[in-house]
């Protein structure tokens, strides 16, 4: 955008108001200037995103102060995470908007490798990034959907119990009292009865397998008054369609009577595996559900209406209706995914698909907050700085967002053409092996 001299250009200026918008909703007037430098250090070049980097970017003259600065804001400053995230929402949705509405909300978690077992959350766990069990911390969000475009609005540190119990490690990592163990399911539940209550357009919920397999989960939902397309794993039991629990069986005149469904023998549910298996080739058709980098995506789908078999014995009444959705590639031996869904009844098969796979939109929020804006390059141990820094680079990516939606589709971090001075060429951050301070 020209010289440093030059006047800045529309895009600058959008931006400028933007993180006014920001600095306001973080309160106190000591963390307008840091909060502003922080959401643009995330924003410009650079490998990485941590505190000292982007301050050597932003005023390498005096790293250290700027350095000082950003990690007050970010690991001791006491702004609400939520209050700037529901700022920015109210922002970058109504661009969003112009292209269509809110389709979906998105359930996900996501994994950062992280060495030692001092920084807030970290455990050995499964972490999606390396495909195994590691040394890691994992984060639960909700994002929201248009067709085009998505945007995270809750983000939250998932705290394993062995943390959650430990009061020393609690204490040194900062943790408020009223933080108490949950698992990932009642952190995303807990999201979506926010947004629910803070009234956001709504969307059918779309959660893979780990959180779908949960009854407690659809069942809240549910309670929500919120359709869902949920993967589930392949033991889950349903009864078959056109089939239920039997009724309570009499037993004679005396004493109360029975309300319990029953089960007998030769009356039980199947896995959902074993119903794939018995339907027939005819129930699977190919369906296209959107262009790919090189092709258009394709499968083979099944739906069926059935229903749940979760602890039905202990109920009195059924589990009602949904979907079974079935994805079995021609290439394959057996199928792949499933899913359960309260979508209507009269919903085609089609649009069953393309709901279920929408989940794909957030891969690029991810990979783009990770890669480009450095989602999992804070360094410090806190549970504060944890949430301040991912909630920072929301802000940031959300004005992509805005941007892309309103005119540019190839805006990108590092990409915008904001003009600093820059690292003074002999800068090196703390630790490196080649930093003067550590010869």
């Amino acid at each position: 955008m020209g010289s440093r001299l030059s006047a800045p250009g529309p895009q600058e200026k959008r931006f400028a108001a933007y993180i006014e918008g920001l600095a306001t909703a973080a309160g106190h007037e000591d963390r307008h200037t840091p909060l502003k430098d922080y959401c643009k250090g995330l924003l410009l070049p650079g490998d990485r995103k941590s505190i000292e980097p982007m301050a050597a970017r932003l005023n390498p003259h005096n790293v250290q102060a700027t350095r000082q600065s950003l990690h007050h804001l970010v690991a001791k400053a006491p702004w609400s995470d939520q209050v700037l995230l529901d700022h920015v929402r109210q922002q970058v949705l109504p661009t969003m908007q112009k292209h269509g509405p809110v389709v979906a909300w998105i359930v996900d978690d996501t994994g950062f490798p992280k060495k030692g077992s001092h920084s807030v959350g970290v455990t050995r766990q499964y972490c999606g990034q390396v495909g195994k069990q590691e040394n890691c911390r994992i984060a639960v969000s909700l994002s929201i959907a248009t067709w085009d475009a998505s945007l995270p609005i809750a983000y939250c540190l998932y705290l394993p119990k062995d943390w959650a119990e430990d009061a020393e490690r609690r204490k040194k990592a900062e943790v408020p009292e009223e933080v108490e163990f949950q698992t990932k399911p009642q952190i995303a539940l807990e999201q979506i009865r926010t947004a629910v209550a803070a009234q956001v357009a709504c969307g059918v919920v779309l959660a893979d397998a780990a959180y779908g397999i949960n009854t407690e989960f659809r069942e809240g939902l549910t309670q929500l008054a919120l359709r869902y397309v949920v993967g589930v794993q392949s033991s889950l039991t349903v009864w078959e369609p056109g089939k239920q629990p039997l009724p309570a069986k009499p037993r004679g005149k005396m004493g109360r009577p029975p309300r319990l469904l029953q089960r007998t023998a030769d009356h039980q549910p199947v896995s959902v595996k074993q119903l794939a298996m018995s339907l027939p080739s005819s129930a699977f058709k190919d369906i296209n559900w959107r262009e790919g980098t090189e092709r258009k995506l394709r499968s083979r789908f099944a739906a069926v209406r059935v229903r749940g078999a979760h602890r039905d014995y202990e109920k009195a009444e059924p589990h009602a209706e949904e979907w079974l959705l079935i994805e079995w590639p021609r290439s394959e031996p057996e199928p792949t995914k499933y899913w359960l869904s309260t979508l209507p009844p009269n919903t085609p098969l089609k649009a069953l698909v393309k709901t279920a796979k929408h989940r794909w939109i957030i891969e690029r929020d991810y990979q783009e907050l990770k890669q480009e804006l450095g989602l999992g390059h804070f360094e410090g141990r806190n549970w504060r700085g944890f949430h301040h820094h991912a909630t920072l680079c929301i802000a940031a990516y959300g004005f992509l967002v805005a941007e892309r939606n309103r005119f540019s589709p190839s805006a990108r971090a590092g990409g915008l053409g904001f003009v600093t001075p820059g690292p003074a060429p002999d800068f090196r951050p703390r630790g490196s092996p080649y930093s003067p301070r550590t010869a």
